[in-house]
């Protein structure tokens, strides 16, 4: 499973987008792609969405208990 930052960056580098493009793209400033892409940890969620928002994607709340769920019924 790759991290958020991880996976903002690669789907960006999909698309052909400088950091500066994207943000402009997305709505957001470029602080926002850039802390993103650090993995920084202190993250606005509404920010963190409108840029999911660019792929289809949006962060939730899912329990531990769910994902190791999820997790052991693709291992089988």
């Amino acid at each position: 499973m790759r991290s958020l930052s991880e996976f903002v960056k690669a789907k960006r580098k999909e698309v052909k987008l400088t950091q500066e493009e994207f943000a402009e793209r997305a709505g957001v400033a470029l602080t926002v792609v850039r802390k993103i892409e650090q993995g920084k940890e202190n993250l606005n969620l509404e920010k963190v969405n409108q840029v999911l928002k660019m792929f289809g994607h949006t962060l939730v709340p899912v329990s531990s208990k769910e994902l190791s769920m999820k997790k052991d019924n693709l291992d089988s």
